[in-house]
């Protein structure tokens, strides 16, 4: 048999080993190492045995055949990933920083077979000679044996814990009956999957504007892949339709379809649509299923047992064989930005990796992304637009309440008059109401409850974030100045942090509506396998009037019976440190309005804010995207900001503070030694917004340039300084680029 070597990155996140290493594969093993196999091998000059991913095969080598080693075992069997996912692992760890080893655990996350789950059957060895058994045993006084042969010749075979249950036996039984010879065991395995609620099966018909949207879609795609489509639809213009007559037509294809959602608590509503439409077909991943139904649902990808996996951003790398779509629901979420290294954005490697694979790329939300509209207006993107609600909706009525008013009036309560009147009109026609509480940017932005003014960076168009230390920072320039105790603005004495609690909220709105049963939904009530479900659930059934959360609650749930949305805060999210602040508010604001009215009942919204003249709350309260996205594109281009250029942080963290400093400053001056005439525009380093986390110091300097390719030249650069300086030893640095 022909000799076959393997290339392999050793499971050693160190910079000096990421590269592949050559091996021999022995003929024992041939079928079984591809590209994607986790497997065994020695190491070193001691050979002590490791994990390593094989990244290619081939039939020749340049290495001297006597000095390779050999591949001792496959960790994974014949269930290999697609060598097409170590390609996308090998553009993330050149875009985004990360070694290949890194990148190869983001995109094969389950790195270890398990153990199979089985289901063991119990089956009658002698079904037409087991009738008189049952009165035998009794006679013998065996009446808990009796029971059991009797309910199997109702049913043979059975599982076995619902014949212990039936019959009411314990196992010792079961075990008896097996040695006399009475029943056999049989074992069967099964398929761990997460929990999906029963569904009666159905098809959405797409109306008029929605078939106009497919058709356009369609001829888009018709020849090749095509470009990437934006969808913009209004909320409840039934986008989730378009998504499943476009997944439709993956499947007929023979092709595969994956889902991307931004919130594990938008997991049950969006599954079961997709279940409704194609059944057992659909599977969900997210981070709270076990490690055996991780396993499972890829083992069940590769066979083709499942062909549309929903979750949230880990299931982009679904290992399906013959991917034809990817679907993004609600791109413009900042969920879909990872956290960890590599700090992708699950936007740009889904683009990627439909370029790679030849599948489609859709891209739905009520509000897309700046980014994402840049795109289609340049036309990266083919754009496509719903502005009607599907069925019998319409957009609620948005009022937007003033509350320096209500506060000059005397309303110290977090709920203005309005709001109290609209819901409890809404309670008494038993409808049911949700307050979304926006509690984005309240880590330390100074605003004036008189005015509304934010205290802002002079040189970044920032909020400047309050420390400890009773100093105001800009989280950009490191521009630094004392925490002011009056409003330059007005000169009120009324300026500090707003800051709101979900507890402190559910208390006010229980004495507010003392009759009403209420839900809140907030990292402390969800923390359960079924915590979101459990919750949604109840209050989509009925079982609660008043739904109070955060951010979780508005993205994409539809609840008919709301006829009442407040907005509690809705300025706050303006407060934070970052120049994406406006869109972000545009973005929860007209997200939470869209909750409102989405049955046959008008709906009602109320916009509670300081600030009810900021173009963003003006236009989310209108559902404006078009007058919102020319505001908020001009201000980029003055800035140069993402999409008119690109950005790149460069992180770092150290145990030690001066290190870390003293690190970062050398960064910087490294950078400006390459850089002499600033064409990176770098700034920094300062201190991250939370600048110290579990005894951890962070520290960031910013690069901007309109060109992606110098920040990535630069990114390696100085991986390279790092890498041959012992003084970053003590320093992690990390990278995070935003297109």
């Amino acid at each position: 048999m022909k000799k076959r070597y393997a290339e392999v990155i050793v499971d050693i996140a160190r910079e000096e080993l990421d590269r592949p290493f050559r091996y021999r594969i022995p003929e024992p093993l041939a079928d079984r190492v591809v590209p994607g196999s986790v497997v065994r091998i020695p190491f070193g000059r001691s050979g002590r045995e490791i994990e390593g991913y094989v990244t290619g095969v081939s039939d020749s080598t340049d290495y001297p055949e006597d000095r390779l080693k050999e591949i001792l075992d496959v960790q994974t069997g014949a269930e290999t990933a697609e060598a097409r996912l170590i390609a996308l692992a090998a553009w993330m760890s050149r875009m985004y920083g990360a070694t290949m080893i890194q990148a190869l655990r983001t995109v094969l996350p389950v790195r270890r077979a398990v153990s199979e789950k089985t289901t063991e059957r119990v089956c009658l060895a002698d079904p037409d000679g087991a009738a008189a058994l049952p009165g035998e045993l009794r006679s013998r006084n065996r009446n808990a044996m009796a029971r059991a042969v009797e309910t199997l010749l109702r049913e043979s075979p059975i599982p076995r814990g619902r014949l212990m249950k039936e019959a009411g036996v314990p196992l010792s039984v079961i075990r008896r009956l097996e040695r006399d010879g009475v029943i056999f065991i049989e074992s069967e395995a099964s398929l761990r999957r997460a929990k999906i609620e029963a569904v009666e099966r159905g098809r959405d018909v797409p109306s008029g504007e929605q078939e106009k949207a497919l058709s356009v879609i369609r001829r888009e795609w018709s020849e090749g892949a095509g470009r990437p489509v934006l969808l913009r639809g209004v909320t409840g213009s039934g986008k989730t339709v378009v998504y499943t007559e476009l997944i439709a037509d993956a499947l007929a294809e023979g092709k595969q379809a994956i889902v991307l959602i931004p919130e594990i608590s938008l997991t049950r509503q969006t599954v079961l649509r997709f279940v409704r439409r194609f059944g057992d077909s659909v599977s969900f991943l997210h981070s709270r299923l076990s490690e055996g139904e991780r396993y499972d649902q890829m083992r069940a990808a590769r066979t083709g047992e499942i062909r549309v996996m929903v979750g949230p951003r880990s299931a982009l790398f679904t290992p399906f064989p013959n991917l034809g779509l990817i679907v993004i629901d609600e791109e413009h979420e900042e969920t879909y930005h990872s956290e960890h290294v590599p700090r992708y954005h699950a936007r740009d490697a889904a683009e990627k990796r439909a370029e790679l694979e030849g599948a489609h790329l859709l891209l739905g939300s009520a509000t897309p992304s700046v980014s994402s509209a840049r795109r289609a207006e340049l036309g990266i993107y083919a754009s496509v637009s719903l502005l009607s609600r599907f069925g019998e909706g319409s957009l609620a009525d948005a009022a937007v309440v003033d509350m320096r008013r209500e506060l000059s009036a005397g309303n110290r309560s977090i709920f203005s008059d309005l709001l109290k009147e609209t819901a409890d009109r809404a309670l008494s026609r038993g409808e049911q109401v949700m307050l979304f509480l926006n509690r984005r940017g309240y880590t330390g932005a100074l605003t004036c409850r008189t005015c509304g003014c934010v205290v802002r960076c002079p040189h970044c168009d920032v909020s400047l974030t309050l420390h400890r230390n009773g100093r105001m920072i800009c989280h950009y320039c490191g521009y630094e100045t004392p925490a002011l105790r009056v409003c330059p603005s007005c000169g009120s004495p009324h300026i500090g942090g707003l800051s709101v609690g979900t507890e402190q909220a559910e208390e006010a709105a229980r004495a507010a509506w003392p009759g009403a049963r209420i839900l809140r939904m907030d990292a402390d009530t969800t923390r359960g396998k079924e915590g979101h479900s459990a919750i949604l659930k109840t209050f989509e059934e009925g079982g609660a009037d008043i739904l109070l959360g955060t951010q979780m609650i508005v993205k994409g749930h539809d609840f008919p019976n709301v006829t009442v949305v407040g907005v509690l805060l809705a300025d706050l999210s303006l407060s934070e440190s970052d120049y994406r602040s406006s869109e972000r508010t545009f973005q929860l604001v007209t997200q939470a309005v869209g909750r409102a009215g989405r049955g046959r009942k008008k709906g009602t919204a109320v916009i509670q804010t300081y600030r009810p003249d900021h173009f963003s709350v003006v236009c989310a309260a209108r559902q404006d995207y078009d007058a919102f996205y020319r505001e908020e594109i001009a201000y980029r281009k003055i800035l140069h900001y993402p999409p008119e250029g690109a950005l790149m942080a460069v992180l770092g963290t150290s145990e030690s503070e001066e290190l870390l400093q003293t690190g970062m400053t050398y960064i910087r001056k490294y950078l400006k030694k390459l850089d002499p005439d600033d064409v990176l525009c770098a700034i920094g380093p300062a201190p991250m917004t939370v600048g110290k986390i579990r005894d951890i110091f962070r520290e960031v300097i910013y690069i901007r340039n309109t060109d992606p390719d110098k920040l990535v030249r630069a990114k390696d650069l100085i991986m390279e300084y790092t890498a041959c300086n012992r003084g970053f030893d003590g320093i992690r640095i990390q990278f995070d680029l935003t297109l």
